[in-house]
């Protein structure tokens, strides 16, 4: 459940990305923006290695 919701506030932030972009303005925020899309994508991969059971070797 939280992965789905940690997938879900990445791709929003896409959007609210692209829309700051598109106007001229606030880098700044864009800066944010890009930093917490980043802690989120490194927070879902980390989840989602922990969804999949080690093979012993």
């Amino acid at each position: 459940m939280r992965l789905l919701e940690l997938q879900q506030e990445h791709r929003d932030l896409d959007v609210a990305i692209a829309g700051l972009q598109a106007a001229p303005g606030d880098d700044l925020a864009v800066k944010r923006l890009k930093k917490r899309k980043l802690q989120l994508k490194d927070c879902i991969a980390r989840l989602e290695s922990a969804l999949i059971p080690d093979e012993p070797a």
